[in-house]
């Protein structure tokens, strides 16, 4: 069953969860000076528009009408409610998905990438940099990039840029120049050439390292930042009138976890809600066992990036040294997480649970089966949960409604299912001992204790 709204529909706003939750206990820091950024620090990486957002106090934010014609391509996108799941798990529990892979680049990243894109035209930029996991973000930030007449130049994750060749020619196709990370194009890419599968990290020292070098270049992020996460929310949003149609309201609401703005977009206006209204909603944030940073991290002030260029965030970490071992959930190999779900996991608003690549793909196989969609191998840990509550739900004898965020399409990733129907996917491990050489690596920062 589908719940779909009209385009009117479509939100007017973003939601600013920030307002919601006050000023930061720790703010983010220089990371030359350790004093709390102000707009002029990141003027030289992003436009005053989207420095704006990042620092602002209110609730909502206007979406730009040229922003809005754009998400209409798409947005706003279905709600399902997953019936042949239900009835192959023989649960009570009512499984519901919002589909963000109808868009054009096939994921969610888009939702962010126009509005980047928009303002970073707006103010003169020429060219945007910006890094790549599994090629999802690289695709949206390329075809926006196109949109308004942007270059963009992407430095993909080794491991992802080999596993996944069509994720870099749709790159590629939109016009956008695509290189291996770590490369030999940057002093932060030769500096890790020992770190053969690269890293997101990585990536994202490469990306930095051009943008602040030119006056006309412009770096964007894909996930983490706070402006990000606020772009997304207009998936949420639509939910809330979609479940209003469907005459239910969720217990649970579960999206996987790499830097946090797909888990966002679907929670933050959920978490507005119970935060002011005490509604009792679970919120459950999926990531990879082999990269667990909510479940296995330490609290602390740590660089988003590799080599230290990035602002000191407040965060889950496992070290900006750590380079996760090579799952095929490329988007989610990230050593920490956006500063504003790494606060509600740790004042208990939302759990967080690790989730093993062969569980991820066994379960996104027999939701491909029931509902017809391969997803990508991101939310496909956010459905091995929602199978889990639902099995739970049985158990107990309860008609719990689940919601989870659909955020892509797997249509590239069929080397991973044909890797997974021969047997041969595994269950990488997560070294803690690796992740505690990283960690003896913080920066020498305030501490979060």
């Amino acid at each position: 069953m589908k719940y779909q709204l009209p385009e009117s529909e479509i939100p007017t706003h973003w939601t600013n969860l920030m307002a919601d939750l006050g000023p930061p206990e720790h703010p983010p820091l220089h990371p030359g000076t350790q004093l709390p950024l102000n707009p002029e620090d990141l003027a030289p990486l992003f436009p005053m528009a989207l420095i704006e957002q990042e620092m602002s106090s209110e609730p909502n934010i206007e979406i730009p009408d040229e922003v809005r014609e754009i998400y209409a391509m798409w947005r706003p996108t279905p709600l399902f409610r997953a019936r042949r799941l239900e009835k192959a798990l023989d649960t009570p529990a009512h499984i519901y998905y919002k589909y963000e892979g109808g868009s054009p680049a096939g994921s969610h990243k888009v939702n962010t990438a126009i509005p980047q894109a928009y303002y970073n035209k707006a103010e003169g930029i020429r060219k945007l940099t910006t890094e790549t996991g599994a090629g999802q973000w690289g695709s949206a930030l390329s075809l926006a990039c196109g949109m308004f007449e942007l270059e963009c130049e992407v430095f993909m994750v080794g491991i992802s840029y080999d596993q996944k060749p069509y994720r870099r020619a749709m790159i590629e196709a939109w016009g956008a120049t695509i290189h291996r990370s770590p490369s030999e194009l940057t002093e932060a890419g030769r500096s890790q050439q020992a770190n053969i599968t690269g890293s997101l990290g990585i990536a994202i020292s490469e990306a930095v390292e051009l943008a602040v070098a030119n006056e006309d270049v412009h770096y964007s992020l894909g996930s983490v930042l706070g402006h990000v996460c606020v772009h997304q929310t207009v998936i949420g949003q639509e939910c809330l009138k979609q479940l209003e149609m469907a005459g239910e309201y969720p217990d649970v609401v579960i999206g996987c976890v790499g830097g946090g703005s797909n888990f966002a977009g679907i929670s933050f206006p959920f978490i507005r809600e119970k935060l002011q209204s005490g509604r009792d909603i679970r919120f459950i944030a999926a990531e990879p066992a082999a990269c667990p940073t909510l479940t296995k991290g330490v609290y602390a002030y740590d660089y988003g990036d590799t080599i230290g260029m990035t602002p000191l965030m407040p965060m889950y970490t496992l070290g900006h040294d750590f380079v996760p071992p090579p799952v095929h959930a490329g988007g989610l190999r990230y050593h920490g997480d956006a500063s504003a779900v790494c606060a509600l996991v740790k004042e208990g608003v939302v759990e967080a649970q690790a989730i093993s690549q062969t569980e991820a793909f066994r379960s996104a196989v027999k939701f491909g089966r029931t509902e017809g969609i391969l997803p990508a191998p991101e939310p496909a840990h956010a459905i091995k949960v929602a199978i889990d509550e639902a099995l739970d739900a049985k158990r107990a004898g309860e008609e719990r409604v689940i919601l989870f965020n659909l955020c892509g399409h797997g249509y590239f990733d069929m080397a991973a299912y044909d890797q997974f129907h021969r047997g041969e996917l595994e269950d990488l491990e997560f070294s803690e001992d690796d992740m505690n050489r990283a960690l003896e690596h913080l920066p020498q920062a305030p501490s979060l204790a």
